[in-house]
């Protein structure tokens, strides 16, 4: 359920329309109701840790909400460290994507997930700059990330792996439990992706 309002939420927030409490119960939280206040509270704080944004309650009579930029406006030397820090979070998403995928992404389904977060590859982003370039470049570059053409496609189309500096610098077992945590489930739920991770 958390992960699943995450997702609703971050799409809403994209018409930039307040969100009800009536349309998460409708959509996402349904039967699990009497557990609303600590489903929105988790959702809350995996939109906080991942994404830096903020689920705050703007009308506690209606109960609508939005959702804020909660990076900090930091002048000077703090900023590149809190850039540094949130490209870190958009990389670790990538890798726990490209892991619960069989370890290899086509670069169109990677963008799909991206979209999903509201990080486009052709439209510079608030943190990351321009995502496409982060991504094929940058994080290519750093070794966090492999990129291969795929044999006789037209256009040409790439897959993603993890990188060696990747392997190096987290593991399996870390992504699939950052996966669990923002899902709220224990890891051993997917089966291969965790006997692969403990291997």
């Amino acid at each position: 359920q958390v992960s699943e309002l995450v997702q609703f939420l971050l799409v809403k927030d994209q018409k930039k329309i307040p969100i009800r409490r009536a349309d998460m119960l409708k959509s996402v939280i349904r039967e699990y109701k009497d557990a609303y206040s600590e489903i929105v509270n988790k959702a809350g704080r995996t939109l906080q840790e991942v994404f830096g944004l903020r689920l705050v309650e703007i009308d506690t009579k209606r109960h609508t909400y939005i959702l804020i930029n909660n990076l900090p406006r930091a002048e000077g030397q703090y900023l590149c460290k809190d850039k540094e820090k949130e490209k870190m979070g958009l990389l670790l998403v990538i890798l726990s994507f490209i892991f619960m995928k069989g370890n290899s992404v086509k670069d169109s389904a990677l963008w799909e997930f991206l979209n999903l977060l509201r990080v486009y590859p052709g439209k510079p982003h608030g943190v990351f700059g321009d995502v496409r370039k982060l991504v094929t470049d940058e994080f290519v570059r750093q070794k966090y990330l492999e990129s291969t053409l795929i044999p006789l496609t037209d256009p040409p189309e790439f897959k993603y792996q993890w990188g060696p500096r990747a392997e190096k610098e987290t593991s399996k077992k870390d992504v699939l439990n950052f996966v669990a945590k923002i899902q709220g489930k224990n890891p051993t739920f997917w089966t291969s992706q965790y006997s692969e991770a403990e291997a």
